[in-house]
């Protein structure tokens, strides 16, 4: 099923019921009276979150909504029923904009429910206009039309834990070693073109699509994914052994993440200052950079331990800590799996 952030569509709440011109019948009542009853309420259109991502796939083709419509009033005085209300189920963390009013509403929790469209007010009666010098008023009056609106829905997903980094850095591949997810995963660039998550013992870890440079100005997947990044609990930035200057690229990612703070003003609550750990990925290929034919090539092992070094000098990495994993070794998948749950124990994710 493909991943959907975005969707637009047209919303209605239900038209009111009208009220009704009736009479009192009865046998032993001769002069009659008024007896038409009022029309019932419009539904209301409201959204509620649910924790399920992909809901938004399920209304692919559907254009439009609408809430019932309030019944007709009808003979002794009887009022008509209240149309039915329309419930839209969306993720949580969508944000909804109605493009008519430039109203938005977020879902931030499972259940919540939040009204966006009210349905119209019932007709009268001619009972309603029932007086001491009107006793057979013939006036009615039509229900009213519910609002009405044409809407965006952007996700911005709530992850515990988003894997970012360059393509190829080994995100999906991770992804799957640590949950069931099961995602596709290639050997070239931009194999995820959607977001996957997985569930890592309660914990929801996305995997993000690679983010490049220019990417906070839209180039190649761009701010669709750095939005979702922004709403993850702590970041979790893969760095590959097979980039030729793996500083280079970490610091191309994070240079990225701190430009779409400053063109959202997100200051201390942006990208750049969530909790984050490294992970050096593909340790397997680690090598010295010197030539072959070199007497003085180390070994992978100092190789890596060098790179840790290094990585540990940077300030984020001395919040959440620098790891190396090779996802072919089952034993250091396992490691990095007990270190994963103390780090999100200790920061209470």
């Amino acid at each position: 099923m493909a991943f959907i952030d975005e969707m637009a569509f047209y919303a209605e709440a239900g038209h009111g019921g009208d009220g009704v011109v009736r009479w009192r019948q009865e046998k032993f009542i001769p002069k009659g009276g008024p007896a038409g009853g009022d029309g019932g309420r419009g539904g209301d259109f409201y959204v509620i979150g649910v924790r399920d991502v992909h809901i938004l796939s399920k209304y692919k083709a559907k254009k439009s909504f609408s809430a019932g419509r309030g019944e007709d009033g009808a003979n002794k005085s009887l009022h008509g029923k209240n149309g039915k209300d329309f419930v839209l189920e969306l993720p949580v963390g969508s944000i909804i904009t109605n493009l008519d009013t430039d109203e938005e509403w977020r879902l931030d929790r499972e259940g919540e429910k939040i009204m966006v469209l009210r349905g119209g007010h019932g007709g009268f009666g001619n009972e309603h206009f029932k007086s001491s010098t009107n006793t057979t008023p013939k006036e009615w009056r039509p229900g009213e039309g519910g609002e009405h609106g044409n809407f965006k829905i952007e996700l911005e997903l709530f992850a515990d834990i988003g894997l970012i980094g360059l393509p190829n850095a080994g995100k999906t591949s991770l992804l799957n070693a640590l949950t069931n997810a099961q995602a596709r995963v290639g050997d070239y660039a931009f194999t995820t073109l959607d977001p996957n998550l997985g569930d890592f013992y309660g914990h929801i870890i996305a995997d993000i699509p690679g983010i490049i440079e220019g990417a906070s100005e839209g180039r190649g997947l761009g701010i669709k994914f750095l939005r979702h990044i922004k709403r993850t609990k702590m970041l979790a930035h893969l760095v590959s052994f097979e980039n030729s200057n793996m500083l280079k690229s970490y610091e191309e990612v994070r240079k990225e993440l701190g430009q779409y703070d400053k063109k959202l003003n997100l200051g201390p609550d942006g990208l750049a200052s969530k909790k984050e750990i490294i992970i050096l990925t593909k340790s397997d290929v680690a090598e010295d950079p010197r030539p072959h034919g070199s007497r003085q090539r180390v070994g992978q092992a100092k190789v890596i331990a060098k790179k840790i070094k290094e990585f540990k000098k940077l300030a984020p990495a001395s919040k959440g800590g620098v790891f190396t994993l090779t996802l072919f070794d089952d034993k250091m998948v396992k490691q990095f799996s007990d270190e994963l749950m103390k780090i999100l124990s200790k920061n209470n994710v």
